[in-house]
């Protein structure tokens, strides 16, 4: 009798039509932006992000986001696409930030409907920028001449190995401007009046949890599971979706250890103290 019992309670989970709470798809975003085949790009993302929004129906996609930045174009790409998918659906969006969203990484968040953060959670850096080296004065005391021939009077834009151009540094800061401006409208768009009215907010600085929700950064302090229990119902169901890679690509990446995206990456994250 006892293993009869068993068995129907067995059957009875396996039914199709038996009631059940409603699935969360989860996305996870880990990682630099557009740093090789380590980080994260729309192409290599594309189809995780697709299945997460297509597959059965789901209530929500949430978005757990850990991630410095990199690439604003890609971000933009990335971003686009979520949005697109979420109006596509008729399916919110909800962002969960870990360690870190900040710069690229916050383009990201702003994609989500909702933005939820840890207290320990770093968020910002709304700002662009970039490095590089000068290495001329080297090879002038080691007697080295560089030769370069080109056709078109800004194919050696920036040369690191040639003295800085005023021209060249006057044109790079106004690409720089016209890249934050567009960081700065996507964000003014997805957060519209929930931002705070402070002039440092697109300054690069960067704020910790509680801050950022009072910057209008961040909706509020949660995690992923409770807040959407509290939101969906303690039957909700989390349907999760990552990155998949080759696995000769995985392999690989564990014979050769420590690669140069890796360090990219590993740097990345430390200028956050991470």
């Amino acid at each position: 009798m006892m293993g009869s019992c068993g068995a129907m309670s067995a059957m009875m989970n396996w039914l199709p039509f038996r009631p059940k709470g409603p699935v969360v798809s989860v996305i996870r975003l880990q990682g630099a932006i557009g740093a090789g085949g380590r980080g994260l790009d729309d192409a290599g993302i594309a189809a995780m992000i697709e299945r997460a929004f297509k597959r059965g129906k789901p209530a929500a996609v949430a978005i757990e986001i850990n991630s410095p930045g990199g690439s604003p174009v890609q971000s933009a790409l990335i971003a686009a696409r979520i949005r697109r998918l979420s109006e596509e659906k008729s399916v919110p969006v909800i962002a969960f930030v870990e360690d870190v969203a900040a710069s690229g990484g916050y383009w990201l968040a702003s994609a989500a409907d909702e933005i939820f953060v840890d207290r320990g959670s770093i968020m910002g850096s709304i700002g662009v920028i970039s490095a590089g080296f000068g290495a001329h004065v080297f090879l002038e005391r080691h007697g080295v001449e560089r030769r370069v021939h080109t056709a078109g009077k800004s194919k050696s834009f920036l040369d690191p190995f040639r003295p800085q151009n005023p021209e060249d540094v006057a044109r790079l800061e106004r690409w720089l401007g016209e890249m934050h401006d567009y960081f700065i409208d996507h964000v003014k768009s997805r957060r519209g009046a929930k931002l705070a009215d402070d002039p440092d907010l697109f300054t690069g600085e960067i704020w910790i949890g509680a801050r950022a929700v009072e910057k209008g950064l961040a909706d509020g302090i949660g995690h992923l599971v409770p807040v959407l229990e509290a939101r969906f119902g303690d039957k909700m169901r989390l349907r999760r979706y990552a990155k998949r890679r080759p696995l000769l690509s995985r392999i690989g990446a564990a014979l050769a250890g420590e690669t140069l995206g890796a360090i990219e990456e590993r740097a990345s994250f430390a200028r956050f103290g991470l």
